[in-house]
């Protein structure tokens, strides 16, 4: 128990020192979120590309299929 307490003692000057760290806590927070939002873009991207083209490519198909009786 009296090693909890000198930890809380420790750290306590530090917890009241805190003007100005939340806005850059929040910044550091955001650019992350951002960093990894442009990595699953830049990495899903042509997976996604490639799954709307080959929809498109099936239903245009399979249009054609049904307007020339084909099926």
């Amino acid at each position: 128990m009296q090693l909890l307490t000198r930890i809380l003692q420790a750290l306590a000057p530090a917890r009241r020192d805190d003007d100005g760290a939340s806005a850059v806590e929040y910044a550091l927070l955001i650019s992350g979120i951002a960093a990894i939002i442009v990595v699953a873009v830049v990495a899903l991207g042509p997976v996604v590309k490639k799954a709307f083209t080959e929809t498109c490519s099936s239903m245009t198909s399979n249009a054609t299929a049904l307007a020339t009786g084909t099926c």
